[in-house]
């Protein structure tokens, strides 16, 4: 018996997402504020969104949830999976979006020291869709800018880190 191939092969993911910032602050301080769940509502999303909500289990195979009140009302929930966590040098997860169907994505975050700045990098890879890459990229970049303004905020204030 021949088979015949199906016409919709499955889509291939898109190019990885790697999307950087210089930051003035130190690569704890950074790492803790991506990882503490009162400190990531507050920065956390894109311009016009809200994150009104993030749990973090901390350990590789634990869980994250993040809550996001997107500028229409809408409630978009992102978690996933520790996979790697280097503190305060890097973190690896998967990343899925609530009633979306298609596979996990991956979330690699790293925190380079450059004398007292650190280089945020975010290396966002198995994205199914072109359209959804962009959508990424947007919210990265809205995120990163969020990052700074909490850590020009942080340094103002002199707060300490969160434990």
């Amino acid at each position: 018996m021949t088979r015949t191939p199906d016409p919709t092969p499955p889509a291939s993911p898109v190019a990885a997402l790697v999307v950087r910032r210089r930051i003035e602050a130190p690569p704890e301080k950074l790492f803790a504020a991506w990882t503490d769940p009162a400190q990531l509502r507050l920065w956390w999303g894109p311009k016009g969104v809200v994150c009104t909500d993030a749990q973090v289990d901390l350990r590789p195979g634990g869980g994250y949830k993040i809550a996001n009140r997107m500028p229409d009302g809408t409630l978009l929930l992102i978690y996933g999976v520790f996979e790697v966590i280097e503190a305060p040098a890097r973190l690896i997860y998967s990343w899925q979006l609530e009633g979306r169907a298609v596979p996990a994505e991956r979330v690699t975050v790293e925190f380079v020291r450059r004398g007292d700045a650190t280089d945020v990098v975010v290396t966002h890879e198995l994205i199914a869709a072109a359209a959804a890459r962009a959508g990424h990229e947007r919210g990265w970049h809205g995120c990163l800018d969020g990052l700074v303004r909490h850590a020009e905020m942080r340094a103002n204030v002199g707060l300490k880190s969160a434990s």
